[in-house]
């Protein structure tokens, strides 16, 4: 399923569920407060804010949770895929990050990321899970992301 809401540019085109203004609204936050939280400022721009509005919408549907970016020196996740990664805190669901740049997979402990080895990678176990990340997908992370799938679904 990839969520999106009215008006928004979209690349993917299968299983596209739109959401509407009441699903978007149950997941209306505070920018000041996400701002906050992440340390940097988000602006009070419509399509921000329901980009936000859609990643809480994705977490919220998810029992486990799968980012694929960058882990900052702040333990936050860059740019707006770090509200979603923070939602999941928030929420204590299992939240799993590639890293691109460090090229591993970690995972929150509820504390602190904890890196994962390449024999310890994470697993899907549920069956509404969220995956979610970055615009710029680089080779890795489509690896990662391949490589996920194969060892969760044998595919």
């Amino acid at each position: 399923m990839n969520f999106t809401f009215e008006g928004h540019k979209i690349v993917r085109h299968r299983g596209v569920r739109v959401l509407n203004h009441e699903e978007l609204q149950a997941g209306d936050v505070s920018l000041e407060y996400v701002s906050r939280l992440m340390h940097r400022r988000f602006t009070d721009a419509t399509t921000i804010r329901r980009v936000l509005q859609t990643l809480w919408y994705q977490v919220n549907s998810g029992q486990e949770i799968y980012v694929i970016g960058t882990i900052l020196d702040d333990g936050t996740v860059r740019g707006g895929t770090g509200w979603g990664a923070e939602f999941a805190k928030l929420c204590n669901k299992p939240l799993h990050v590639f890293d691109q740049d460090k090229n591993s997979w970690f995972t929150w402990t509820g504390e602190d990321w904890q890196k994962r080895s390449s024999t310890d990678a994470p697993l899907i176990t549920h069956l509404h899970f969220t995956g979610t990340g970055t615009r710029k997908l680089k080779d890795n992370g489509k690896r990662a992301i391949d490589q996920l799938f194969s060892r969760s679904f044998g595919a």
